[in-house]
């Protein structure tokens, strides 16, 4: 199983309604694909970036899932045929998660190496005395 981000914008005039029974309709077309839904993030309505369907702003809508290939194909299939998605992307994630763990695996192993190799810090160096002022000078 992979993981997805697949991120989707809704119709600004689509009502509270019709966006919480599109996204309830799109959780059930990716768990009866076999996918599995991690998170679901509504994002709002937010300014496009250019015109889209004549369209200048829209309601974004984030999913985290794994599955499939075949599970983001028929969820991308859903998203061509549904008229209140105006736009959508899928990217996959996983190898990028992968490629981060792999890294910070190699961090901490230097950071261990490094730790044995450099002798730790003193800790503070001693403070100086105080200077002399000028109400202690015998006048």
């Amino acid at each position: 199983m992979r993981k997805y981000e697949i991120i989707f914008i809704i119709r600004p005039d689509a009502t509270e309604e019709d966006i919480a029974k599109l996204i309830t309709q799109f959780e059930g077309v990716a768990t009866g694909a076999g996918g599995k839904i991690e998170r679901v993030e509504k994002m709002g309505r937010r300014r496009l970036a250019y015109r889209v369907k004549r369209q200048r702003e829209g309601f974004y809508v984030l999913f985290v899932l794994e599955g499939s290939g075949d599970t983001v194909h028929e969820l991308e299939r859903r998203f061509k045929v549904t008229d209140t998605v105006i736009k959508f992307l899928t990217v996959r994630t996983d190898e990028e998660l992968k490629r981060t763990e792999r890294l910070k695996a190699i961090r901490a192993k230097q950071e261990a190496r490094r730790g044995k190799s450099r002798p730790k810090p003193a800790g503070p160096p001693p403070q100086a005395a105080p200077p002399p002022t000028a109400e202690a000078a015998p006048a």
